[in-house]
């Protein structure tokens, strides 16, 4: 199979680049403003690049991912002994100068660390993320908050003109994250979902070799992620002084808080995540969605296991393919012709000598990024498609929630892709969307 490339050439040049994405941000939301300068105190260290050339952070869910993302690689909550550059705090062409969080203890341990990183008292620390996109000063935020709060805050800063790296799982349902997607459109924003597999080589390569034919007509996807979320009956504990557990709880239904859902406990339960489905699956998901060419499309039917004819999750395309969750090493993808297996620091392939293949100039070269977070940054200011954007994140959670609502109705559910709407299934349509609990909604 051949085709043509299909890696965007970003634009080149970006001259006076907080203007440009100021008077872009303005003209999305419909207003007028004029160009904020970061404060001399803010350029930190020596040899960061101009102030009013910078990108301007702020940082939205302080957990271990949302530190981890704006650049903390490790330490105990009052161990600032030593920072670690890392992530988007690493990059002279950032300055974090905003983070936020519903725990005191994470908010403003990420804002020690910006002000030590940086050498200066700079960065402000919000409990309520409304605060922090207030201020027009911001270009871009990081949000790593959890699966229930991620379309309300994202489409909030869509509206607020900024730009989003979002953390994955993007949504906790299919209709949140085609709310996302499209506020994205709207407003004109640069997206990155932060499904960073993209941005590996072998991940690329097999799926190059699965669309340039090398293994044949492609029969079967193999995924390996873990199960479900369930119900949370953990019981009832007073609420430490250090947390805002309504606003943690936002739109999900009230309970009585639990220090199990803190961190990443909240997966595990259907009112916050998905577990594993949407923990690991949009990593994997999404690499077999790339390699089957569908990040404008998804499967067509999706069937629990039965025990029976069926023994695990089994997804059905147009086109024949079968993909299931099963075992597998990441992401199995078996052809007429051959197999390409492929997970983090693994490509394997039968035969053993496509591993090798080079490709051709004129063969399908899928868009190559060899840093998700620097992929972001360059998309900022060239205003281009990331390599994960909004539609491709929706899409490959949309396959992470299809195969939930499965296992939860316990029964196979026909598809429509291009609707975005289950076949002649109206309690399954119901269940695209959740209601909001006051005052919060889409």
């Amino acid at each position: 199979m051949k085709g043509k490339k299909v890696n965007p050439a970003p634009r080149k040049g970006w001259v006076n680049r907080r203007r440009f994405l100021k008077e872009a941000s303005y003209a999305a939301a419909g207003v007028i403003g004029f160009p904020y300068f970061v404060s001399a105190s803010a350029l930190g260290k020596d040899g960061n690049v101009a102030a009013n050339e910078r990108i301007v952070m702020g940082c939205i869910g302080m957990g271990n991912q949302g530190t981890a993302h704006m650049g903390w690689r490790g330490g105990s909550v009052p161990n600032l002994n030593w920072v670690e550059p890392g992530g988007f705090m690493g990059s002279s062409e950032v300055q974090v100068v905003a983070v936020c969080d519903v725990d005191a203890r994470w908010r403003n341990r990420a804002r020690d660390i910006a002000n030590k990183y940086y050498g200066n008292k700079d960065c402000a620390a919000y409990s309520d993320f409304r605060e922090l996109l207030a201020r027009k000063d911001i270009d871009a935020v990081v949000t790593a908050t959890p699966s229930h709060w991620n379309a309300i805050v994202d489409i909030a800063a869509a509206k607020a003109g900024k730009d989003i790296y979002c953390e994955k799982p993007m949504s906790l349902t299919i209709a949140e994250a085609r709310a996302m997607a499209n506020a994205v459109k709207r407003y004109g924003r640069v997206f990155q979902i932060g499904t960073q597999q993209r941005s590996d080589r072998n991940f690329r390569f097999a799926c190059e070799l699965v669309r340039n034919g090398y293994i044949g007509e492609v029969k079967t996807v193999t995924v390996s992620v873990g199960g479900p979320a369930g119900p949370c009956n953990l019981p009832g504990e007073s609420v430490p002084d250090y947390l805002d557990w309504e606003m943690w709880l936002g739109p999900a239904p009230a309970r009585p808080f639990h220090p199990g859902l803190l961190r990443h406990g909240w997966m595990g339960y259907w009112d916050y995540g998905g577990g594993e489905m949407t923990n690991w699956g949009p990593h994997h998901f999404d690499i077999a969605q790339w390699g089957l060419g569908m990040d404008d499309s998804g499967p067509v039917e999706v069937i629990p296991p039965d025990g029976k004819d069926y023994k695990v999750l089994t997804y059905r395309y147009a086109n024949g393919v079968i993909m299931t969750r099963d075992k597998a090493n990441g992401v199995l993808f078996t052809g007429t012709e051959g197999k390409v297996e492929v997970n983090r620091g693994y490509l394997r392939t039968w035969p053993d000598s496509l591993a090798r293949r080079k490709l051709g100039p004129d063969e399908i070269h899928l868009y190559e990024s060899k840093s998700h977070q620097g992929n972001f940054l360059r998309c900022i200011r060239t205003r281009s498609k990331p390599i994960c954007d909004e539609e491709i994140g929706c899409r490959s959670v949309t396959v992470c929630h299809l195969g939930n609502l499965a296992y939860r109705l316990k029964r196979p559910l026909k598809w429509d892709p291009e609707k975005e709407r289950f076949v002649n299934d109206e309690q399954a349509n119901r269940m695209l969307w959740r209601p909001a609990r006051s005052p919060w909604y889409l």
